[in-house]
């Protein structure tokens, strides 16, 4: 069930995405003519944001989006430090979505298939008091699913098809859920990344990504592709300017199809302790 790699082969006509290659600064596009918001876009950190930090990694900007796994096994104590780390930071506006490895977020968790049975804080996203933690309401009763930031609307959702880690649902499941997504949204975050997107290896930065896509994990035999194709058509019906999501480590990277944006922000590589750049978007303030 993760893989859909033959499903891809029958749905990818007439899906064109083109590779988009950051300047120096990060930016995955041009800065608008009008007052705009700056992105800086991470996911992935695995319990190592404070090196990032260390390492003057992080762009200043006004919205810092982290799209999840923030920790290895959702223990009480990273979440503490995470939170802390994030308080480092001088964005006025963080958003935080949570990750498959946020052990115990998710109420409706499937324990028996647990990975790493007894990990996990229950309701853990409650420590994270540095920053707009957004999620499906209606399974966790966080502040909201989205929020707006100067007339612009974003929506975070931590749903994806890796059974066995909170935030799961098989993939016939997953439908319903991404037709919550508001019709008005402008930035989407997700932990999963939707089917397919492709980048051409324009340039140095995605030397890195040898298999084109933004949605494969290729430590197995052979390679899965873990995107959603129900993620997917949900972004294209709307259209938003910007869909961040991570969870393919090895995916990082930036594409358009021409309508959104699509990035894989994953901060972690295959290198402990190096990462991949924090990518950057601006976005035309609505009020």
């Amino acid at each position: 069930e993760h893989s859909v790699e033959e499903l891809w082969e029958e749905i990818k006509e007439g899906r064109l995405q083109t590779a988009v290659v950051p300047d120096d600064d990060g930016a995955v596009n041009a800065r608008p003519s009008t007052p705009f918001l700056t992105l800086v876009m991470i996911s992935d950190t695995h319990c190592e944001l404070g090196k990032m930090i260390d390492q003057n990694l992080i762009p200043p900007g006004d919205v810092l989006i982290h799209a999840g796994d923030i920790t290895v096994h959702g223990d009480e104590q990273n979440l503490i430090k995470f939170n802390e780390e994030l308080g480092r930071l001088p964005h006025p506006h963080k958003l935080v979505i949570s990750g498959n490895h946020e052990l115990g977020f998710d109420p409706e968790e499937d324990v028996s298939r647990k990975k790493c049975e007894g990990t996990g804080t229950p309701e853990g996203w409650k420590l994270l008091t540095n920053c707009t933690f957004l999620h499906d309401s209606s399974t966790v009763a966080c502040d909201s699913s989205r929020c707006q930031i100067d007339g612009v609307t974003f929506y975070g959702a931590s749903w994806h098809p890796l059974e066995g880690y909170p935030f799961y649902r098989p993939r016939e499941q997953l439908r319903e859920k991404w037709e919550r997504i508001p019709d008005d949204v402008d930035v989407v975050i997700t932990h999963s990344p939707p089917i397919g997107p492709f980048t051409l290896w324009i340039g140095m930065i995605f030397i890195r990504n040898r298999s084109g896509y933004l949605d494969v994990y290729p430590h197995s035999t052979p390679p899965e592709r873990w995107g959603c194709r129900y993620l997917l058509e949900r972004v294209e019906k709307l259209r938003p300017f910007l869909h961040v999501f991570g969870h393919t480590h090895d995916c990082y990277g930036a594409v358009t199809n021409g309508h959104t944006l699509f990035v894989n922000a994953a901060s972690s590589t295959v290198t402990k302790g190096r990462f991949n750049r924090p990518l950057v978007a601006y976005i035309p303030k609505k009020i």
